[in-house]
């Protein structure tokens, strides 16, 4: 059984109302700076939770700290102010994990120059760990949606880096995306493959030492 405590379940929280909603709000505005209007024409220029929350990706920051928010929908052959529709595509993804770092980085400003300096009482001993662990959930959100697996954030990154050929063939996974990625997170776990656990390894450790932690 899942054993969530209440400051886990508090950080949790946080990157839900807060982390998810700049996540897909920072794709929209992105997109929306390099010349794209479907973010604003489907009301993505919003921080409100509800615009942006997806239900399963929400169940699954509560209950294991990584998820995904309702993807906002970006047109890369409006980006004009980009030459190339696959850079600006890689861009726009780019920004959902970038909010996410950043906002890590200001809970981990608060937790070294505000926190640390307080008396050691069990309120501030508390706070210190829902900060903690919304630094945690943040990095994890970026450490999921980084994984080169469509539809996340780092497939779109890759397309916009890697040669041609292999763009087309990640681009061509699309339709049926989502069912890659339910087998890579659900059904592989079942007979011992964790290649999700195996990827995102490697980034939390970067991101930590970036970090300071």
């Amino acid at each position: 059984m899942l054993n969530i405590t209440a400051d886990v379940l508090l950080a949790r929280l946080i990157v839900v109302l807060l982390g998810i909603p700049i996540h897909e709000w920072a794709h929209g505005f992105a997109a929306h700076l390099m010349g794209d209007t479907t973010p604003e024409r489907e009301g993505r220029l919003t921080l409100n939770p509800l615009t942006h929350l997806d239900p399963l990706g929400t169940i699954m920051i509560l209950l294991t700290g990584f998820g995904w928010g309702r993807a906002a929908r970006v047109n890369p052959y409006q980006m004009r102010k980009v030459s190339n529709p696959r850079t600006a595509m890689a861009l726009s993804a780019l920004a959902g994990p970038a909010s996410n770092f950043i906002q890590a980085v200001f809970f981990a400003i608060v937790l070294r120059l505000g926190m640390a300096n307080l008396p050691s009482t069990e309120v501030v001993e508390w706070l210190t760990r829902v900060i903690t662990y919304a630094i945690v959930v943040n990095v994890g959100l970026i450490a999921f949606n980084m994984l080169p697996i469509p539809p996340l954030d780092g497939s779109r990154v890759l397309v916009g880096v890697a040669p041609p050929r292999v763009g087309d063939f990640i681009e061509s996974l699309e339709p049926v995306s989502m069912y890659i990625l339910i087998g890579v997170v659900f059904i592989l776990p079942q007979i011992g493959i964790d290649l999700v656990g195996a990827m995102m390894r490697p980034i939390y450790t970067v991101l930590f030492l970036l970090l300071g932690l």
